[in-house]
C-alpha cells in the first residue's frame, strides 16, 4: 500500500465520522430550535424536500425559512438517528451521499406524533474542510398519533401530517418492495 492510498484511506474513514457527526448534529439543532446550528448544517446552495412532495426548499435560507413554518406548529421534539449508510464518491472524495434510517417523537398542533422515515442525503465537503448536506429528501414511513398506530400501521396512507392521509414514501413506493411483491404475493 502506497502512501497516497493509505492517506486516501485515513481521509474515506474521517470523512464518514464527520458525515455521521453531521446528522448527529442536525438532529440535535433542529430539537434545540438553533437556527444558527441548523443553517450551518446546509450548504449555502443546499435543499431539503420531501418525497411526496410537500416540502421543497432550496438555497439555506429558504431551507431555515422552511423551518420556521413547521416549527410555528410545533412544540417539543426527540428526534432519533439510527443506521447511517456513507459512500464517499471515489472519484471525488469531496462528495458523497448517504442514507440515514430515523425515529421522532414530536407535539404537533397540540398533539403527540410518533414519525419513522429515511433521509436520501448528498454530502459535500466545503473549501473550510467541513461536510455539509447539499441535498436532503425525507422519505416517511408513519407518522401517526400513538392512538392511530396500530391500526394505520399497515395502511400505505399512515402520513397523517397534513389535513388529509398522504401515502406513505416507504416501503411501498420503492421499487424493490414491489418488485418483491409482484414476485411473491402476501398470503391472506
Amino acid at each position: 500500500m502506497s502512501a497516497g492510498d493509505l492517506e486516501r484511506r485515513i481521509d474515506a474513514l474521517e470523512s464518514r465520522a464527520a458525515i455521521q457527526n453531521l446528522a448527529a448534529r442536525y438532529a440535535f439543532a433542529v430539537d434545540d430550535r438553533d437556527m444558527d446550528a441548523t443553517a450551518d448544517c446546509f450548504t449555502e446552495d443546499g435543499g431539503f424536500s420531501s418525497r411526496e412532495g410537500r416540502l421543497g426548499a432550496r438555497g439555506r435560507q429558504a431551507v431555515i425559512d422552511q423551518f420556521h413554518e413547521r416549527w410555528g406548529v410545533m412544540g417539543p421534539a426527540n428526534h432519533i438517528v439510527h443506521q447511517h449508510l456513507v459512500e464517499i464518491d471515489p472519484a471525488d472524495p469531496d462528495h458523497a451521499t448517504g442514507t440515514i434510517s430515523s425515529h421522532a417523537e414530536v407535539f404537533r398542533n397540540g398533539e403527540i406524533w410518533l414519525t419513522a422515515f429515511r433521509y436520501e442525503d448528498d454530502y459535500r465537503r466545503g473549501e473550510d474542510g467541513v461536510w455539509r448536506f447539499a441535498d436532503r429528501m425525507l422519505s416517511v414511513f408513519y407518522y401517526l398519533r400513538p392512538q392511530d398506530y396500530v391500526s394505520k400501521i399497515n395502511d400505505v396512507e399512515r402520513n397523517l401530517t397534513y389535513e388529509r392521509p398522504v401515502a406513505a414514501s416507504i416501503p411501498e413506493a420503492l421499487p424493490t418492495y414491489q418488485a418483491y411483491y409482484e414476485q411473491h404475493p402476501r398470503k391472506a
